[in-house]
C-alpha cells in the first residue's frame, strides 16, 4: 500500500497554487497529483515523499487533509496494458472507488494508484501478474 493526502480545496483562483506552495516551503517533493472538481470545491489527490510532514504543513496552514491508503500498482507504459489491469480486476468483481495513473518516461514503466471497494483487491492484482508497491513507489 501507498500513502495519498487527499486535501479539500474550495473552487477558488490561487487556492491549487496556496497548497503548492506550502509543500514546496517544506520541501515535500509531489511524485503524482490528480484534481477533481464540483461547482463548491475540490479534491487534490497528492503521492508525495514525505506524507506525514506534508499534511501536519497543510492542516497548519487551514487545509483539511485526510490520508488514505491505496494500491499502487506498476503497469508498462505500452498501449493495452491499463486494459489488461482493469480486465483482471472486473473479472474478479473487484469494485474499484477511483483511479489514476503517472507515467516515468524514462523508465517506461507507468503507476496506476487505486482505490477498491473490494478487500481482496491486491491479492487479485498479484494473481494476475502485476507488481505492487509498499511506501517507496517513487523510491525501489
Amino acid at each position: 500500500m501507498a500513502q495519498q493526502l487527499s486535501v479539500f480545496l474550495e473552487n477558488a483562483p490561487g487556492r491549487l497554487n496556496e497548497m503548492a506552495r506550502v509543500l514546496g516551503e517544506t520541501q515535500v517533493n509531489m511524485h503524482a497529483l490528480f484534481v477533481a472538481d464540483t461547482n463548491d470545491f475540490g479534491v487534490a489527490r497528492i503521492i508525495c515523499d514525505r506524507t506525514e510532514d506534508a499534511a501536519a504543513a497543510l492542516r497548519d496552514a487551514g487545509f483539511s487533509v485526510t490520508t488514505t491508503d491505496v494500491v499502487a500498482v506498476e503497469i508498462p507504459d505500452t498501449p493495452g496494458a491499463l486494459g489488461k489491469l482493469f480486465e483482471a480486476i472486473a473479472a474478479a468483481e473487484v469494485d474499484i472507488s477511483y483511479c489514476y495513473c503517472v507515467v516515468d518516461p524514462t523508465t517506461k514503466k507507468a503507476v496506476s494508484f487505486c482505490r477498491f471497494k473490494t478487500p481482496n483487491a491486491q491479492a487479485v492484482i498479484e494473481e494476475a501478474g502485476f507488481r505492487i508497491f509498499g511506501d517507496n513507489v517513487f523510491h525501489s
